[in-house]
């Protein structure tokens, strides 16, 4: 592994891991919640494993303190911006998810997949 190992890159290592979890989670389940649910945690995921990416041992964050300005002294601020960015729409995508939900089991009384699909071709308006 070209000398690298699992204890050295263990943030990527658990970004997998939660990514792998949510994932399952997205495809096993046909409660709309636990969708839901899977698809956060596949969101956190991505969201450490760009943080671990973005950080550099023993340098500090973007802002300039002391006059220091060379750019060796700093990490890299990207990395955080799409985390940020990443988040704000994350929970606007939950919110949608919630609300037709919501929307879907007032009309169905139900929040199983399967039996949404039923009811649905039944033509239960």
């Amino acid at each position: 592994m070209l000398g690298t190992s699992v204890f050295t890159n263990y943030e990527e290592v658990t970004a997998v891991i939660l990514f792998a979890i949510g994932f399952s989670t997205l495809l096993l389940h046909k409660n709309l919640i636990r969708k839901i649910i899977g698809m956060n945690i596949m969101d956190t995921a991505i969201y450490l494993f760009l943080a671990s990416k973005g950080y550099i041992s023993g340098r500090a964050a973007p802002i300039i303190t002391n006059g220091v300005m060379e750019t060796e002294a700093y990490i890299n601020p990207v990395p955080s911006g799409l985390v940020l960015t990443g988040i704000v729409v994350s929970v606007s995508v939950t919110a949608l998810m919630l609300s037709l939900t919501i929307r879907l089991y007032r009309r169905y009384h139900t929040l199983n997949l399967d039996e949404i699909a039923i009811l649905s071709r039944k033509g239960g308006k």
